[in-house]
């Protein structure tokens, strides 16, 4: 049997854009060209690919099923036959999605997106949201670049420690707590919120106070460091959360910081991307340039030398 390779990066481009139209400008192909190489893939796997619901058009089981293969498969022949080209900032025509805590978003997202468009602006970012229960995205070549606050455990999943936070306490201004040194045992009586995707209504932090034989009384849990920082604003709840990536955030919103009154272990920030990247020139340069976005959030701040204006 004859295969034409062409039609894997026209199956790519449909399953990534879901439309003829959208796999044809992303090939620079006509909607005509690009809808007769759908018709040979359905021939090729006897499968329709993509079907009609409504005005759009959406991937069958068995596209769902090679979706990622099919990517992975391009991926590397893209690799295999530009491995001895120089990478050309400015012709780079790529799309990458980045799915970073929604705090480090906020903190560095604007920055990220402004330094990749300066250096190269054929590239499209989709800053992906977290999603609530772990899975296989970075596996399946659906998410290019990822935030976390711990190593990956999976061997093809690669990492890279880029900073490490330490927590700090944010209240309302005039709260209880501003009165006076904040005690661990005042610390314990106020009533918190704690920020997890999941709900959790725990966290380290109780961890620390039960060895102290101390407890807290969490209200509620945020699905974000941005509702979380909001709440602790409009009510008396108290919030701890890491300091650099919400120092913006606080600072908007004219919060109280203190220190927390117990030791608290400082929270690691990683990058993490799937091993079929490691020699992406693309991708290296993207998590370069991540790297140096983020690791600006850590830099100490800079203040003018004496007698110097």
């Amino acid at each position: 049997m004859q295969l034409d390779l062409n039609l894997l990066t026209a199956l790519d481009a449909l399953l990534e854009e879901g439309s003829v139209a959208g796999a044809a400008a992303r090939l620079h192909v006509t909607s005509p060209a690009m809808s007769r190489s759908l018709g040979r893939i359905r021939k090729a796997t006897g499968d329709q690919i993509l079907v009609r619901t409504g005005r759009n058009m959406v991937p069958t089981t068995r596209a769902l099923a090679m979706r990622a293969q099919v990517h992975a498969l391009v991926q590397q022949a893209h690799h295999l036959l530009s491995a001895q080209q120089e990478l050309d900032l400015t012709a780079l025509d790529r799309v990458f999605t980045v799915r970073w805590h929604d705090a480090l978003t906020a903190a560095c997202g604007t920055a990220l997106i402004t330094a990749v468009h300066r250096r190269a602006p054929g590239v499209r970012l989709r800053l992906s949201a977290e999603p609530g229960t772990d899975d296989a995205e970075l596996r399946r070549g659906e998410v290019d670049l990822e935030s976390s606050s711990s190593a990956p455990t999976l061997p093809d999943i690669r990492h890279r420690l880029v900073g490490s936070d330490r927590l700090v306490v944010a209240v309302r201004p005039g709260h209880p707590l501003t009165g006076g040194p904040l005690s661990i045992e005042r610390y314990a009586a106020a009533e918190h919120v704690t920020v997890s995707r999941r709900g959790s209504l725990r966290d380290p932090i109780d961890d620390a106070l039960t060895t102290r034989g101390l407890g807290r009384h969490v209200v509620a849990a945020g699905p974000t460091a941005a509702f979380a920082l909001q709440l602790a604003l409009d009510t008396d709840l108290v919030v701890t959360l890491p300091d650099a990536v919400t120092r913006a955030a606080r600072e908007r919103l004219g919060l109280v910081t203190l220190p927390p009154p117990l030791p608290l272990p400082d929270v690691p920030l990683y990058l993490l991307w799937h091993q079929r990247y490691d020699d992406d020139r693309a991708h290296s340069w993207l998590r370069d340039t991540a790297t140096e976005t983020v690791q600006a959030l850590f830099a100490p701040p800079t203040t003018p030398s004496d007698g110097v204006l």
